[in-house]
């Protein structure tokens, strides 16, 4: 029977980025996964792109993952939130030059490089495609049977799978869910002009509408929420109608577009579990919490998982703890589910207030929106949320080693 520290089901990038921060402090991590991750590097495969909060990045700084995209990332120098066009709103600026409010990679190629440090590494192990067949977890630890027949061990394991996590299912943690009326249209687009490094938040009444900067300076990612009645129409349009009813709401400011790829459409949904442990469980990203994209922010709340759960298993290990530990999950459980509950609640409550129509509603929000652009501790806090950075930080979101 093979033997780890920690047995991590799932293998997207909050699983990889636990996996790779375990490793770099001494731990060393199983990841099984029943996806070909050739598959998933595919470019047809995802066609999204992240804003990477400042604080998310550090730790890639950290972890040895941004320097293998040098130069493929694109920083935000400013976040501009505005009710569909109109004046006013609030401006978010970067404090400096060398500090960006985040960096907008493609998650295809952020998929590829934790795969390629992972398979680098001295201490992971990567199963994919690997499917867990049986599991035991109980006081004596956590065992492992693969569908092939291999087994393994480890003190503790991690639900990473996503959304639908089995892992979760399986040991009965309870869940708040619900789907929004609304679809995500994916797609990146080119245009005329320089974007300045400038992310771009429209609400619209029929939904959101964000505009993510992307190299070269005249490409951009679309995250666009519609209906869900509306969302087949619009898939369906031919390249240059959909380019068309992108640069309208864009209100031409950055030119002629053009569509510079494929488009994707997601259905949006809002899932977050009553608890993030159980038993030698401990429940990370999706697999924990699934939010709207209305603030960009649910990947970010999956790295700051990753990054408290190894600061927990890192510095239980140095005093000699069994990882599995109830008093360390504890810890983790503490830790995060207040902010996890908060971002959502935060997220949640933004999507319904920007979905309330009528002329009323927008004045009350171009309102609100010019309080917090005038008062200088609100904006900062709403700042420090966009970058990661609000709450008791672990050390790799610093950019520090444990």
């Amino acid at each position: 029977m093979e033997r780890a520290d920690v047995i991590i089901l799932g293998g997207g990038l909050v699983g990889l980025t636990l996996a790779l921060a375990l490793d770099r402090h001494g731990l060393a991590a199983t990841v099984i996964d029943p996806a070909d991750p050739e598959a998933r590097t595919a470019p047809a495969y995802d066609g999204r792109a992240t804003a990477i909060a400042s604080a998310s990045w550090r730790m890639f700084e950290a972890l040895g993952v941004a320097d293998r995209l040098e130069g493929e990332g694109c920083p935000i120098r400013t976040i501009r939130v505005t009710e569909r066009l109109e004046p006013g709103g609030i401006v978010f600026d970067a404090p400096d030059a060398d500090d960006p409010l985040g960096i907008m990679v493609e998650n295809r190629r952020l998929r590829q490089v934790l795969g390629e440090a992972a398979r680098e590494s001295e201490r992971v192990r990567l199963l994919m495609p690997a499917r867990a067949a049986d599991i035991v977890r109980d006081g004596a630890g956590v065992r492992v049977a693969l569908d092939d027949g291999r087994a393994m061990t480890a003190p503790l394991l991690v639900g990473a799978e996503g959304r639908s996590s089995p892992t979760r299912e399986a040991a009965g943690i309870q869940v708040a869910r619900w789907r929004y009326d609304h679809h995500a249209i994916v797609v990146t687009v080119d245009h005329e002009r320089h974007h300045e490094n400038t992310a771009y938040e429209l609400f619209y009444p029929t939904g959101p509408f964000a505009i993510l900067p992307m190299l070269p300076g005249t490409r951009s990612a679309i995250v666009w929420s519609v209906p869900a009645a509306d969302a087949p129409a619009y898939a369906d349009l031919p390249d240059r109608a959909m380019a068309h009813e992108i640069e309208k709401r864009m209100g031409g400011f950055l030119g002629a577009v053009t569509l510079a790829g494929p488009r994707w459409t997601y259905p949006l949904g809002f899932h977050h579990a009553a608890v993030m442990t159980s038993e030698r469980l401990a429940l990370v990203g999706d697999a924990a919490h699934g939010i709207h994209p209305i603030a960009g922010q649910g990947l970010n709340l999956g790295l700051r998982d990753a990054a408290a759960l190894a600061q927990v298993l890192v510095e239980g290990a140095r005093l000699g703890l069994d990882l599995g530990d109830a008093q360390l999950l504890a810890r983790y459980e503490r830790w995060r589910s207040l902010d996890t509950f908060m971002v959502a609640a935060a997220t949640d409550g933004l999507t319904r207030l920007y979905g309330i129509p009528g002329r009323a509603a927008s004045a009350v929000r171009r309102f609100g929106m010019g309080l917090v652009q005038k008062i200088g501790p609100l904006k900062d806090q709403f700042m420090a949320e966009a970058r990661g950075e609000s709450g008791e930080l672990p050390l790799l979101l610093r950019g520090m080693t444990i």
